[in-house]
């Protein structure tokens, strides 16, 4: 099954892209949708669905895994907040529908959107809406795992993950 990665720069949306290439699906792009630009900055922005924080190195990773990026600046905010996401015009959702359906355009074959979320039902809920909608499949290898068993195998596989920011 051809896949395309949502991909903030983190280890578990990186991680589960080796998973899915362990279960014979194939990465053919990522995705990446993007805090707005403050004259040269990126701006890190406040969301319900998005990490935004290293998003400036998503390139890197494209490069590194040899596939194109399709990436986007959110345009909207989130307004249906509801845990059972209902399909609103303006809810940063859909700037993941919109960029979807842009790949969808360019590379047709894909079956399958791949995300890292791991105990989020407001993200894997919002995700699997905008799948559903797109005859698309959700790919999440790591939903419900075991935090620890989870970073021991993210270890174990050699993935070298670098902090860069702490929330307290």
């Amino acid at each position: 099954m051809k896949f395309v990665a949502l991909v903030s720069g983190g280890k578990d949306s990186i991680y589960n892209i080796m998973e899915c290439i362990v279960h014979g699906h194939s990465l053919v792009a990522l995705v990446n949708l993007c805090p707005p630009r403050c004259g040269d900055k990126t701006s890190e922005i406040d969301s319900y669905m998005y990490q935004s924080v290293g998003s400036e190195a998503i390139g890197y990773i494209s490069s590194a895994l040899k596939v194109p990026l399709y990436q986007t600046e959110l345009r909207r905010v989130s307004h249906c907040r509801r845990m059972l996401y209902r399909q609103c015009s303006n809810d940063e959702v859909e700037d993941l529908y919109d960029i979807l359906c842009k790949v969808l355009s360019e590379i047709p074959d894909v079956t399958a959107v791949s995300s890292g979320a791991i105990l989020s039902d407001y993200q894997r809920y919002r995700v699997e809406n905008v799948t559903r909608r797109l005859g698309l499949r959700s790919l999440c290898f790591l939903w419900q795992r075991s935090q620890e068993e989870l970073l021991e195998d993210i270890v174990s596989a050699g993935l070298d993950a670098i902090i860069i920011k702490v929330v307290f």
